[in-house]
């Protein structure tokens, strides 16, 4: 499976015309603007497949990319997301959790944080709202190249600390698309899911 072959396939507003669940899925969420869309453009080697915006809460809808006949990598709506009406709020909160809970080809859940402020309020009840539906998670710390390497490596520790009280059996790993840094990892991690489900 080769990440740089993704390609836009279909975006999803309604939870009932999700495409057929088959193929395995590799889900990508993330609070908004912690470098989500950057992430999924860097691990496909691509500089727009998934939209970036300084604008939070841009990504409204479901995306998906489909990986040659092989897999699909799927950009969820960002969360934490301010001035967004409340009733746009409900919409993605029910759109995302249909689709976490009850899809039968997600394989797993890469969660992005920003490294500078991994595992905020907001996070955490991400991943308490994750946790009954037993997804793999492995969290990526975006923007590392914003840290000294010590910084980094003190982040990293403390982050997965943080996971095994947080949400046991969850990976995390630093992560830079400025830098190009962390790709071979978080790679290796989607492959091995992709391949559980094969």
């Amino acid at each position: 499976m080769r990440l740089e072959n993704a390609r836009y396939h279909l975006s999803v507003h309604d939870p009932r015309l999700l495409p057929e669940d088959s193929l395995p899925e590799i889900a990508f969420i993330g609070r908004s603007n912690a470098g989500k869309s950057s992430a999924l453009n860097t691990l496909a080697g691509r500089r727009r497949l998934a939209f970036v915006s300084k604008t939070p809460g841009r990504t409204q809808l479901i995306n998906f990319f489909a990986v040659d006949e092989d897999a699909f990598l799927v950009d969820l709506p960002g969360y934490g997301y301010a001035g967004v009406p409340h009733d746009v709020r409900e919409h993605w909160d029910t759109l995302v959790g249909e689709y976490v809970f009850h899809r039968r080809s997600l394989a797993g859940v890469v969660v992005v944080m920003d490294a500078r402020h991994p595992l905020t309020p907001q996070d955490r009840r991400l991943l308490d709202w994750l946790l009954p539906s037993g997804r793999n998670v492995h969290v990526l710390l975006s923007k590392s190249d914003k840290l000294s390497a010590q910084a980094g490596q003190r982040t990293l520790a403390q982050a997965r600390k943080d996971l095994v009280q947080v949400y046991p059996g969850a990976t995390a790993q630093l992560f830079s698309s400025l830098k190009r840094s962390g790709i071979a990892e978080a790679q290796a991690c989607i492959e091995s899911w992709v391949a559980s489900r094969q």
